[in-house]
């Protein structure tokens, strides 16, 4: 493990082969045989799995059910919503044909072309379409509105570049769909999910996230606003970790959704849509963990606290792992998350290595010394910090030490962007600013002409409109015309 610790390339070397080397080496995922497709391996999955049961609960808590929707679309309902399909055309995987044949030359199976489907069928980009065809059937009055539902999913988008976690082929990710009577309503919800995804970014991944608005240009497919959350990464690179879309009745009227309000008048339902992938394990990935490994939230650690057995013999063996038990006990009776790794096939020094590299929050030694002092060894992650603590009341210790490491991964988080966020007044100024990465706070004149210019000359994108910030009026900072607010500029993922 030591060996290949020091393979893991640095950061300062080579960001992005980093970022490779380590989800590899800490077993989160591989890449499959299938071109821009991964394999999730159990740890990654168990991160997954964490962050689906955190947003699974805050979606339920807020009035929501999920529900499943086909893998397949009729292809004739992408073309309901102009922008739709005009968004995602260039992604869609199509089905083509239902069957297989041996090939009567020997060339193994081949496609039966008598098996050829009436229509072809679209592998999900994202489930607007065969939602609200379906929505048709259940929609008649305002008493069926408001409908919240969600979905836990897999979808395609054919990729041309990509990398593990933050852009594949096929991804996994939830997707809230919702229909309501009303305008209001719908963009009340539009913000409520923003506000859970903020929530859940900052309280559960540690990661401080800027609310704001998208420009038209980066605006989602269909909907008249888009919503999101922007993270900074510590190359200095933003990344978008969720979004919400305020759709109007687009969708609605694309696929005839109407429905008699109060007044016993018809008239289009309002939705929403909104979505976060396992594109934010990557994000925990890069904006906390170090050359040594990852470093992962405790709220999110698959388990958050491992202990190792130090041991001569079967003897002290057995007294540790009596102890052990009890603390053990303890630790999941205050709902914390522990594994006891007490296997034969590997030194201690193994071990510990392999839990750095692996991220868990808190690691406790026990030695034969320690079980006659009373003490224990207990290891950050978060800081690399070791220190003895009495064994009396460790549960309790431990599950203060875990929200503060969780604090601290915040806060160390909050820190870094807030160092790389500056604001600049001048286009030059700008060109050389954005060199050095981070967050750039400008104005801009609100055209489509001088965002694709700046876009062009320094690959920076506007990331969002913030929600609350410095909303003083000024100039653009390229065209000199008025400008009402300062927008957030970076290059990202």
């Amino acid at each position: 493990m030591a060996k290949e610790l020091k393979e893991l390339t640095s950061r300062s070397e080579n960001y992005a082969q980093w970022y490779q080397d380590l989800v590899i080496k800490a077993d989160m995922a591989e890449n499959a045989a299938v071109r821009g497709c991964m394999v999730i391996k159990p740890y990654g999955y168990a991160i997954w799995e964490k962050m689906q049961r955190a947003l699974d609960d805050m979606f339920k808590e807020s009035g929501h059910q999920n529900a499943y929707f086909p893998l397949l679309i009729p292809k004739s309902f992408m073309s309901r919503e102009a922008d739709h399909v005009e968004g995602f055309a260039k992604e869609c995987a199509v089905v083509t044909h239902y069957r297989l044949k041996n090939d009567p030359e020997g060339g193994g199976v081949v496609v039966d072309p008598s098996a050829k489907l009436e229509e072809e069928l679209i592998i999900r980009p994202t489930s607007e379409t065969i939602i609200w065809n379906t929505y048709k059937n259940w929609i008649q009055s305002y008493r069926d509105l408001p409908i919240l539902i969600n979905q836990w999913a897999n979808v395609m988008r054919w990729e041309m570049r990509t990398r593990l976690f933050l852009r594949t082929a096929e991804f996994l990710w939830q997707e809230g769909h919702t229909a309501h009577a009303t305008r209001g309503e719908a963009e009340e919800e539009t913000l409520r999910i923003l506000d859970i995804y903020a929530k859940f970014a900052e309280e559960f991944m540690a990661i401080p996230v800027i609310k704001g608005i998208k420009t038209a240009s980066e605006r989602f497919a269909g909907a008249l606003e888009t919503y999101c959350i922007e993270a900074m990464m510590q190359d200095g690179k933003a990344l978008q970790a969720g979004t919400s879309h305020f759709l109007g009745q687009n969708f609605a009227k694309a696929f005839d959704v109407k429905f008699i309000n109060n007044e016993n008048r018809e008239e289009y339902v309002w939705a929403t849509s909104w979505g976060v992938s396992t594109r934010l394990i990557g994000a925990l990935i890069m904006t906390h963990s170090d050359d040594n490994g990852l470093v992962l939230p405790p709220n999110l650690a698959p388990f958050q606290v491992v202990i190792v057995p130090i041991y001569k013999n079967d003897e002290q063996l057995s007294r540790i792992n009596e102890k052990a038990s009890t603390i053990i006990a303890g630790l999941k009776a205050l709902g914390i998350s522990v594994k006891y790794d007490n296997s034969d096939n590997r030194k201690p020094g193994w071990k510990f290595a392999e839990y750095e590299l692996k991220g868990v929050p808190v690691r406790l030694a026990i030695g034969a010394r320690d079980l006659e002092n009373g003490t224990i060894e207990v290891a950050r992650r978060d800081t690399l910090s070791k220190e003895t603590a009495p064994m009396e009341n460790i549960d309790v210790y431990v599950k203060d030490l875990l929200a503060a490491i969780q604090q601290n991964i915040y806060r160390k988080a909050y820190d870094f962007r807030a160092s790389v966020t500056r604001p600049v007044d001048s286009y030059e100024e700008f060109k050389i600013e954005i060199e050095k990465g981070g967050f750039l706070s400008a104005h801009w004149d609100g055209t489509q002409e001088t965002e694709d210019k700046i876009k062009a000359e320094t690959k920076a994108t506007i990331r969002c409109i913030p929600l609350s910030g410095d909303n003083t009026p000024g100039q653009c900072m390229v065209t000199g015309r008025p400008s009402t607010q300062r927008v957030m500029f970076a290059r990202a993922y």
